[in-house]
């Protein structure tokens, strides 16, 4: 029994030994496999536990082999004891690498379930990318397609167009095809009529060739008439001349012999006739002044607005700003010695200065200029020797009784009143043959406040013609500033043009062709007659020096208007200078306020432009350009700046030569 327990012991000592050593070697593989790392594979686990069961199996024998060879049971004791410690080893090792087994069966189902899902993932990136693949393909195409959708869009929208305007051109053909044949029936019956008409044509024509033929041969038949009539005419005006100075002769003939008679005794008792009788006798426009009464104090604008209303009153329709130029030329007698009023005929030129004179209560003496006129004599009278009296015009009366310093006594009356004298249709005859002398006088007046001194007056007195009786001296005549000269002139084939003498010191005043007919309606009642003295108009006329403050603006524009008239080859001096200031002082006021703009605007039109007659608009069109900017911009005149462009305009259109054709305002 004890032997049988000790050899159970040994056999469950050697078993535990085996289990030890199998344990350890089982530990020791499963620590080689923990080595190689947990993604060791299940295959290469169960081919080591085989491996190591194969040498569970040797370790088995082994122990068998062993058991004979057990000598004694203290040194199995003391190898069981070793073996269960190594049992023990082992079996923890064993505890750990079942831990580790099941870790590393976990770790190879996920990795398994890792690589299923990337297979999985792989397979759908696949599919994935094929169908992005498709996809860009299918909208590369769309991309494609919707270009051509654009394209086709424009193309059926240019059809469509071409659809509408074919069938546009369709009804136009069916339209003119209906209109072909109408003209295909017209053309046949013009063809027949040109026919006709071609045949009438050549009758015409050997007609019309007869009469260019008559009309060349009486062309040269009137210029030999007319070369025969200038000679005749010449003729007649030397004849004329010859006669007049014949006639002189004679009546100082008649002179000496009626001398030698008294100094013979034999012209009896009969009493000498008075050479200056005609001249003494007062005019009818001055018996008329004569008559009225005067006009109490006023304004001048009081006096304009009269003038106004006067010119309705009869019909008449001026614009404010021409009675204002009209009535400030007036003013500048001193410095500006007239105002001619120029443009075609039945514009009004004469009625504006009659009706300004009855309004403003001013004497009027309106001189019909004639053709014949060629000397002072015809403005002022002549001497009749025959008769041995001065027979004066009309103007040389007034003029007399009208002159403070050397009129006669019973006319000092009349010597505070005023007179505005006319020259209508001053160009019928050569101007400087019958007015130069006469228009020299009046630029040579002293200032107003100088004509007191009889030796400031000396050069501007006219000496009347008249052999005066012994002892008595020849009649002078100063035309005085109560004297007031204007002048008409037409534009048509009989006149004359104005002299540049003429032009320099007047202001010219050109009445446009009206843009419309107006029916001229009096509106109101005229003005009653009254006298304007000389004394109320001479508080009206100012010098330069009124313009105060504004004078250095006055001057510079007149440095403007000098720098465009020399670029025009048209500059002017220092006595146009002047008169333009004096003009711009004297311009009335309106309400407190004096309008330098609109006043210089007024010398651009009456004094400068009448002086570019006759310049070549191929130099100057630029120059011209400029004034008319100038004078919109800077005067604000754009009614004027247009008339001035119009006036080039024609002038380039037609001879190339610029002439001033004047404004039309209102």
């Amino acid at each position: 029994m004890g032997s049988l327990l000790l050899t159970v012991m040994v056999i469950g000592f050697g078993l535990l030994a085996l289990t030890i050593v199998m344990v350890v070697v089982s530990a020791r593989a499963d620590q080689a496999i923990t080595i190689k790392g947990p993604l060791a594979t299940l295959g290469e686990l169960e081919a080591q536990i085989r491996g190591k069961s194969t040498t569970l199996d040797d370790l088995e024998a082994e122990l068998e082999k062993r058991r004979g060879a057990i000598s004694s049971i203290s040194d199995i004791q003391a190898e069981v004891d070793s073996l269960l410690r190594q049992k023990d080893e082992l079996l923890a090792e064993w505890q750990q690498l079942e831990e580790r087994r099941q870790e590393v069966l976990a770790m190879r189902q996920e990795t398994e379930d890792a690589q299923s899902a990337l297979a999985d993932v792989t397979r759908d990136f696949s599919e994935k990318s094929s169908e992005l693949e498709k996809v860009e393909a299918r909208l590369k195409r769309a991309e494609e397609l919707v270009g051509q959708i654009s394209q086709l869009e424009e193309d059926h929208n240019r059809l469509e167009q071409t659809v509408s305007n074919l069938r546009e051109e369709l009804a136009n053909l069916q339209t003119l095809k209906a209109r072909e044949e109408e003209l295909r029936e017209k053309i046949e019956k013009l063809e027949r009529d040109i026919t006709r008409v071609e045949a009438e044509i050549e009758g015409f024509d050997r007609r019309r060739e007869e009469a260019e033929e008559a009309a060349r041969i009486a062309e040269s038949r009137l210029e030999e008439l007319k070369a025969d009539y200038t000679d005749e005419a010449a003729r007649v005006a030397s004849t004329q001349t010859e006669l007049s100075r014949m006639e002189a002769q004679r009546a100082e003939l008649l002179a000496q012999i009626e001398t030698y008679k008294d100094k013979a005794g034999i012209s009896g008792n009969k009493k000498a006739a008075d050479p200056l009788s005609e001249l003494n006798a007062l005019p009818p426009v001055l018996k008329d002044v004569n008559t009225w009464d005067t006009h109490a104090q006023e304004q001048e604008n009081e006096a304009l607005h009269r003038v106004s209303n006067h010119m309705k009153a009869h019909g008449l329709d001026y614009h404010t700003r021409v009675i204002r130029a009209f009535h400030t030329a007036m003013k500048v007698n001193e410095t500006t010695q007239m105002a001619v009023l120029a443009g075609i005929s039945g514009t009004g030129k004469s009625q504006l200065p009659r009706r300004y004179a009855q309004a403003m209560g001013i004497g009027f003496l309106q001189v019909p200029v004639q053709p014949r006129w060629d000397s002072p004599q015809d403005l002022m009278g002549f001497y009749n020797y025959i008769e041995g009296q001065f027979r004066p015009t009309d103007l040389a009366r007034s003029l007399y009784h009208l002159d403070a310093f050397n009129g006669p006594a019973e006319s000092s009356d009349l010597q505070d009143r005023m007179m505005l004298v006319l020259l209508d249709e001053m160009n019928l005859a050569r101007v400087e043959y019958y007015f130069s002398d006469f228009l020299s006088r009046l630029e040579s007046r002293p200032g107003i406040d100088e004509t007191n001194r009889s030796e400031a007056r000396k050069d501007a007195e006219l000496e009347l013609d008249i052999p005066m009786p012994e002892g008595q001296t020849t009649p002078r005549i100063f035309p005085g500033y109560n004297v007031l000269f204007a002048g008409t002139m037409n534009e048509d084939e009989s006149t004359q043009s104005l002299s540049d003498k003429v032009v320099d010191r007047a202001n010219v005043m050109r009445f446009a062709a009206p843009k419309s007919i107006k029916a001229g309606t009096p509106q109101g009642k005229p003005a009653d007659s009254k006298a304007l003295t000389r004394t109320q108009w001479r508080k009206w006329v100012r010098g330069i020096n009124a313009l105060a403050e504004d004078q250095s603006r006055v001057e510079m524009h007149v440095e403007r208007m000098v720098e465009y008239m020399t670029k025009l080859g048209r500059p002017f001096g220092h006595r146009l200078g002047r008169s333009i200031m004096a003009y711009a002082a004297n311009y009335p006021e309106d309400n407190g306020r004096r309008d330098i703009q609109t006043a210089l605007a007024d010398q651009v039109e009456m004094r400068l432009l009448p002086k570019l007659r006759g310049i070549e608009m191929e130099n100057a069109s630029t120059e011209l350009q400029e004034l008319s900017n100038y004078v919109e911009r800077e005067l604000s005149d754009p009614v004027l700046a247009d008339a001035i462009r119009h006036s080039a305009e024609v002038a380039e259109d037609g001879t190339g030569q610029f002439t001033w054709r004047g404004v039309t305002r209102g």
